[in-house]
């Protein structure tokens, strides 16, 4: 079972039809929407300030996400998949958004809706994306914009089959 705990009084909060792998780790004030996913080894830490997810976000192995105590929480629209080892850190993610396995988000940054943060890349603190664009590199900078078959390749697969590996997973 998910290690699933309350800090300083405040406890994670979830919505419908959620699966957190066995040793995922959810604390703080946390609030997920429904059909969301932690998996194996992932961690929400919203112990310094609150973490909100909307629906069908999936949160893959290895992944942290947290937030800065009294300064920047986390905040994450609805299909967005945060890829494997990346860090999501104190930011504000939009609609439709996949962030790449090894990706790093930085405190103050804003990721507008269907924007690709590609795997390894390092956006720097208050960094704003702009809607649509796919980032990479270190420092993470505009390579183009998402094309609809990327959008729907991409982005709308890899949250769509989330969901349904999710549901392998239940009993």
């Amino acid at each position: 079972m998910a290690l699933i705990r309350d800090v300083k009084g405040k406890s994670p909060v979830f919505g419908q039809n959620c699966w957190l792998a066995e040793n995922a780790t959810v604390v703080g004030e946390v609030t997920m929407g429904d059909e969301c996913s932690v998996w194996f080894n992932a961690v929400v830490r919203g112990d310094v300030h609150f973490i909100k997810l909307g629906n069908r976000v999936n949160v893959q192995d290895g992944a942290v996400i947290h937030c800065t105590y009294q300064k920047s929480p986390t905040s994450i629209g609805n299909q967005v998949s945060i890829g494997h080892n990346a860090i999501v850190h104190g930011c504000e993610i939009h609609d439709n958004v996949l962030i790449g396995m090894g990706a790093i988000v930085m405190d103050d940054c804003i990721i507008e809706e269907g924007s690709i943060i590609g795997a390894g890349a390092v956006v720097t603190q208050g960094t704003h994306v702009r809607a649509g664009s796919l980032y990479a590199g270190v420092p993470a900078k505009f390579i183009k914009s998402v094309s609809n078959e990327l959008r729907s390749g991409e982005i709308e697969r890899i949250a769509a089959n989330y969901t349904k590996y999710a549901e392998w997973f239940k009993d």
